[in-house]
């Protein structure tokens, strides 16, 4: 399972959520994410180590990053960084500013979805242009 679709699943998955309003399952999407940020393990690359039995090296679907760093400012993986601030701001959006940032989880739901499809995830690209590798 590439990165990309990780993320197509998760958009979709925060749209279905969102849409039938089930807190439980929010709580468990954004628990997976933070178990993930924290650890490093990955469902991702769990997959994709069963299916092709050796470690894999993700590659970045567009490289729209224009002065590419070969020695990284943060020791700490992109992906990694995505998944602790996407669960950060569902925290905060969904169960502490739900009144006045009710839009804000549906953003991140279709912009996740969007970034599935076209492989183009503007958050992660930032957080690769501040320095994370």
């Amino acid at each position: 399972m590439t990165e990309r679709f990780y993320r197509l699943l998760i958009g979709f998955s925060l749209l279905t959520i969102l849409y039938f309003e089930w807190v439980p399952a929010m709580m468990a999407v954004i628990s997976w994410l933070l178990f993930e940020g924290v650890s490093n393990w990955r469902v991702s690359a769990l997959i994709t180590r069963l299916r092709h039995g050796a470690p894999f090296e993700f590659k970045d679907s567009v490289e729209l990053i224009p002065e590419r760093r070969t020695d990284p400012r943060f020791p700490f993986d992109a992906e990694r960084a995505w998944r602790l601030v996407v669960s950060a701001m569902l925290i905060v959006s969904y169960f502490f500013l739900y009144e006045q940032l009710w839009f804000f989880p549906w953003f991140m739901g279709f912009a996740i979805f969007g970034a599935g499809i076209s492989g183009v995830c503007p958050v992660l690209i930032s957080l690769k242009f501040i320095g994370f590798r």
